[in-house]
This record gives C-alpha cells, sequence and structure tokens, in this order.
C-alpha cells in the first residue's frame, strides 16, 4: 500500500520516486530513468540511502560505467 512518494531527481533529471511502504519505515524506488533501472524496486530503511544509491548509479551511467547489481 503507498502511503507517500518523494520525486527523486539528480543535476535536473527526474529519475523516479521513493515510495514510502505501509508501515511507514521502509521507501521503495520506482525508477522511470533508463540509467537507474537496475535500482527498480530496491528497498531501503531511509530516504537519503535511497537518493545515495540512486544518484551515484545516474553519474556511474553518464560516466559510460557499467551498472551497479545492488
Amino acid at each position: 500500500m503507498l502511503l507517500d512518494s518523494i520525486i527523486i531527481e539528480v543535476d535536473g533529471t527526474f529519475l523516479g520516486a521513493a515510495i514510502l511502504l505501509a508501515g511507514g519505515r521502509r521507501l521503495r524506488f520506482y525508477a522511470v530513468h533508463d540509467s537507474v533501472r537496475a535500482l527498480h524496486n530496491q528497498v531501503r530503511p531511509d530516504f537519503e540511502s535511497l537518493r545515495r544509491s540512486v544518484a551515484l548509479q545516474f553519474r556511474r551511467f553518464a560516466l559510460g560505467a557499467p551498472p551497479s547489481p545492488s
């Protein structure tokens, strides 16, 4: 059940949304940009952890690095 969502964008690019799951303690990432597709549906305990992972993946993609498996 979706309780709330927070948009995640990096360097002006909309990458997806952090969706607050029922219970309010975990966030699931919904990827909309190909550069972060590997992180789609990943669950994290807090927004900052999720945002950092998404930003790192986006920047790696921009540099031509292979996608991160995490």
